[in-house]
């Protein structure tokens, strides 16, 4: 199924090299009004509730959703709108913040994996593997801890990563699971106004943390780190779209359009009753008649 939206500009080619800073960061529908938008999202997202309801019961593939971007890029807001009216009982979303203690013992894939989502589910990791080599190529100093075998850390450090994490959604492909990624792109003027706005008000300080600012210090190099990491791992399987993320509605509704597709794509189908079910369907209906 294909939507009315042309998607497709968003999505990154295999081995396309990516300038972030050369993208729009403002999506092209961002002129439709907030009613025209809302309306946009809300058909999408009933689309969604539809195709995953059948993928539920037909519990023979998965879907992973991935969600990265930098602090304030909108990525809970957007799991929460475009998830909002599809059943709770098909999906998962995983929230990956620092690793524990425990967590280092095993490889950093180990937590990711245990969190995948099941046949007929839906998983939504918000951030995700893609840490492992976005922001700890920024900061190697946090490698300390993860109690590596001792090794250079050099570029061919990170191409093995980015290889290894290409085998791994290669692998779940292979056995049912259709992954999808999401870049919500957002400039820095952007970030700089989200930021103050959670600083400004109460009931966003949580939200805030003082890494957010050394993080945007480094602004480049972790877009650089992200590029290096669409080039290698954006394949026809497991794809990476990066989404304009200015516009939060406009935003949404692009994702929901690209979830809708993929499902579409998958063909989920409610299962045929063998003949025993349809003979005890015929008792039944005689019994409550």
């Amino acid at each position: 199924m294909r939507t009315l939206l042309d998607t497709r500009r968003y999505r990154v080619k295999p081995d396309q090299n990516v300038d972030l800073n050369t993208l729009s960061t403002l999506p092209t529908i961002a002129h439709r009004g907030k009613s025209s938008l809302r309306e946009m999202l809300e058909t999408h997202v009933a689309r969604f509730a539809e195709l995953q309801e059948a993928m539920y019961a037909e519990s023979r593939q998965a879907l992973l959703l991935v969600f990265q971007g930098m602090d304030a890029s909108g990525k809970d807001s957007t799991i929460k709108h475009v998830t909002t009216g599809v059943n709770p009982q098909g999906f998962r979303v995983s929230n990956f913040r620092q690793p524990t203690y425990k967590d280092m013992e095993y490889s950093y894939l180990h937590r990711h994996w245990m969190t995948l989502p099941e046949r007929g589910r839906i998983g939504i990791f918000n951030r995700s593997h893609y840490e492992e080599v976005v922001t700890l190529r920024v900061n190697p100093d946090l490698l300390a801890g993860r109690k590596l075998p001792p090794r250079r850390i050099d570029d061919g450090f990170w191409e093995e990563r980015l290889r290894d994490i290409v085998a791994f959604e290669r692998h779940l492909g292979r056995n049912g699971t259709t992954i999808v990624k999401f870049f919500l792109n957002i400039s820095k003027k952007e970030q700089r106004t989200r930021l103050l706005e959670r600083l400004n008000d109460p009931t966003k300080h949580w939200k805030f943390d003082p890494a957010d600012l050394e993080a945007r210090s480094r602004w480049n190099d972790y877009l650089k780190a992200y590029e290096s990491a669409f080039a290698v791992t954006s394949t026809k399987q497991a794809p990476w779209y990066i989404i304009p993320g200015d516009n939060k509605p406009a935003m949404r509704v692009l994702v929901a359009a690209i979830i809708v597709e993929t499902l579409a794509g998958m063909k989920p189908r409610y299962p045929e009753p063998d003949a025993a079910l349809l003979r005890s369907i015929k008792s039944a209906r005689k019994a409550l008649a």
